[in-house]
């Protein structure tokens, strides 16, 4: 299986959990101590994949998916029930040792650093965990305090740190030994705009400068956007789709919106017959600000522009491309990543009032929720290292 331009490979790998069922009451209590039933389940249902050296790959998923099961077997603290798993030319459970030395983890639930001490204390004791020489240590160190900008906070305990700098130790830490491949399980959760903009500014220059391999899962889709070329989508244990995002967008978001801020009140059907034939749908939103759906399959943009312009007074117009958010919430209701039903569900939300705001999430249930609760610490080659914390 090994393969010298693949970081990562996977071939049909399952992992199964055996769940007790406990019974009511104090007789199904007695009984479950003599006698326990127990029920299967598959978390992770003969999944595939592979990503390049150098590449950037997001993992999503609703929460109970699978993902962060995934990513404990990609770094070898689960062992899979079947199928074969490669990681940096290494089976992640069977070389334990040998084999974190070449990855990083950040699970943004679970610290690696320790409660107490100083941060730059941690990263000594990280030093020996992974070995690393002194000389090389103080190199990557000062490359990382100062991009990350960590000089005042080395001295501080962990436990004084606000999140957004706990997450930036967190991310040196995992660093120190300069992996060639990095998991990230929601590295941005809970973190404010600023914090999250300059940890997605260090992951891509630290790609573009040493080719580190990335597999990032995360509910936040704008983590995906800035960063991922490619996405592997997971429901249920089960990839229903792994490709670029472009290509996702352009299957299931299906058009784009033109919104209209007219200088005079015009009626709905008035516009309507301005842009008769071309396979287009109004909407009024008020008296002044009128939308319309222009499906991809229709005429282009430019020639509905031209239309209502030359004939109507326009103050201002704003096109709108197809949200991520909501692409992505209407694959997860479907179960399914195929294009069917992409046109009826996109072309709802453009009519029944609008669509989202750029830049802000949908209303959905699930996909903006708080990571997966599954997560763990930092693999480390020693039983006794970073990954000790609760």
């Amino acid at each position: 299986m090994s393969d010298g331009a693949h970081a990562i490979k996977v071939h049909q790998l399952r992992k199964q959990f055996s769940v007790q069922k406990s019974r009511e009451g104090l007789k199904g209590a007695l009984r479950d101590l003599f006698k326990r039933e127990y029920t299967k389940v598959e978390a992770v249902k003969s999944i595939s994949f592979t990503i390049p050296k150098g590449e950037i790959c997001g993992y999503i998923g609703e929460n109970g998916a699978g993902k962060s099961t995934t990513i404990k077997m990609l770094t070898g603290i689960l062992v899979p029930t079947s199928g074969e798993i490669e990681v940096g030319g290494f089976v992640p459970y069977k070389e334990r040792e040998r084999f974190v030395r070449r990855i990083g983890v950040v699970f943004g639930q679970r610290s690696q650093l320790w409660w107490d001490i100083g941060v730059v204390e941690s990263f000594q004791l990280l030093r020996k965990v992974y070995r690393v020489s002194e000389a090389d240590y103080r190199k990557r160190l000062d490359e990382l305090t100062d991009r990350l900008q960590l000089g005042d906070l080395l001295n501080r305990p962990v436990r004084k740190l606000s999140l957004g700098q706990r997450m930036r130790c967190e991310l040196a830490a995992s660093l120190l030994h300069n992996p060639e491949i990095l998991f990230l399980d929601e590295p941005t959760i809970g973190l404010d705009i600023v914090v999250k903009t300059e940890i997605r500014e260090f992951l891509k220059s630290m790609n573009r400068q040493h080719g580190t391999t990335v597999l990032l899962t995360t509910h936040d889709l704008q983590d995906i956007e800035a960063l991922c070329s490619r996405v592997i989508m997971l429901d249920d244990g089960k990839i229903i789709y792994d490709g670029a995002l472009d290509e996702l967008k352009t299957r299931w978001g299906k058009g784009r919106e033109l919104s209209f801020r007219l200088h005079d009140p015009h009626p709905l059907d008035s516009l309507e017959r301005l842009t008769e034939g071309l396979g287009v749908s109004w909407s009024k939103e008020n008296e002044l600000t009128a939308k319309v759906w222009v499906p991809f399959e229709a005429a282009p943009v430019s020639v509905v522009l031209s239309r209502v312009v030359g004939a109507v007074e326009v103050s201002d117009v704003s096109i709108l491309e197809p949200n991520t958010d909501d692409i992505v919430r209407e694959i997860y209701k479907t179960g399914s990543a195929d294009a069917h039903g992409g046109a009826e569900a996109q072309h709802a939300t453009h009519t029944e009032g609008g669509a989202d705001k750029p830049g802000t999430g949908p209303d959905g249930t699930k996909d903006g929720n708080s990571g997966s609760g599954d997560g763990a610490g930092q693999a480390s080659p020693e039983p006794q290292g970073a990954g000790r914390h609760a």
